[in-house]
């Protein structure tokens, strides 16, 4: 068979394929995509709650500079939400967080389960 001609087992090509709407998730999987900011995602998760920055910070071997950062990453990709309370701030993972993984995984053909 000659190079770059279609294969028998191909399927026609269909004209008005589209894909399906998932750029809106590119933010969430970005922010997703650090090793860190799972970490903090999974401190968080065992807490079952909120926990203060200064909590955050203990856990995670970085200048608080940088632990700022990756929560603030977190935050506008919309998986923390934070409360200050006095001079801290407490972080807890945004329930919407779940629910937009679980439509990414629909959009995929899953069902989320």
């Amino acid at each position: 068979m000659a190079r770059g001609a279609p294969s028998s087992r191909c399927l026609p090509r269909v004209s008005r394929l589209r894909p399906k709407p998932t750029a809106e998730h590119a933010t969430l999987f970005k922010a997703l995509a650090d090793e860190t900011r799972l970490e903090i995602l999974g401190l968080l998760a065992a807490a079952g709650g909120s926990l203060c920055v200064c909590d955050i910070e203990s856990h995670v071997a970085l200048a608080q500079p940088t632990v700022s950062h990756h929560l603030r990453v977190l935050r506008e990709a919309g998986c923390l939400r934070a409360e200050r309370r006095g001079v801290w701030v407490h972080y807890e993972i945004d329930p919407t967080c779940r629910r937009r993984l679980e439509e990414f995984c629909n959009l995929m053909g899953r069902d989320g389960t």
